[in-house]
């Protein structure tokens, strides 16, 4: 069973394994994070926490049983109840159906947890897994964008359905 976990200190190693393990599977889709991250990864991971515990991002791993990332997906930007969604699966969780139950997850929490009325997302026009994800988790398209220099589309989903239920009187 899987477990979706806000980012800790202690993610270090295992999200730096995830990264590298997923290098160039990431880099098909999206631009390569360069060499400057892996060498100060344990900079930034300090970095990331630090923005975490000012309320400015949300970052969560995907966990299995043994402790290994499965995917990352995180709220990004936060301001006046909005924030940008962005995630990563690794290559050997694919086509699982993981993605979509780890953003529908982080939505719920989103709104539940975090106050956020909607959220914003982008992806390239030929990573078809992610728009299938947005699509499917209730983002609609929005417009066109460019990402690095890729054309891509850009998404919003209201989080109103996760709004906990009004009490009756």
């Amino acid at each position: 069973m899987v477990e979706l976990q806000l980012l800790r200190p202690d993610h270090a190693a295992a999200l730096l394994a995830f990264e590298r393990e997923n290098r160039a599977y990431f880099a098909a889709s999206v631009p390569d994070r360069g060499e400057e991250y892996f060498a100060s990864f344990d900079q930034r991971h300090c970095d990331l926490l630090a923005e975490q515990e000012a309320g400015v991002c949300f970052f969560h791993v995907l966990l299995n049983p043994a402790g290994e990332v499965l995917a990352r997906v995180n709220l990004i930007d936060v301001t006046q109840g909005e924030a940008e969604l962005g995630y990563r699966i690794a290559e050997r969780a694919a086509g699982r159906g993981i993605a979509t139950a780890a953003v529908r997850e982080v939505c719920a929490l989103a709104a539940r947890s975090y106050g956020l009325a909607t959220l914003r997302a982008a992806t390239t026009l030929d990573n078809t897994a992610s728009r299938t994800v947005l699509t499917r988790t209730g983002f609609t398209i929005t417009g066109e964008t460019q990402l690095a220099d890729r054309p891509g589309l850009t998404y919003f989903r209201s989080l109103n359905d996760f709004s906990p239920p009004h009490a009756h009187r």
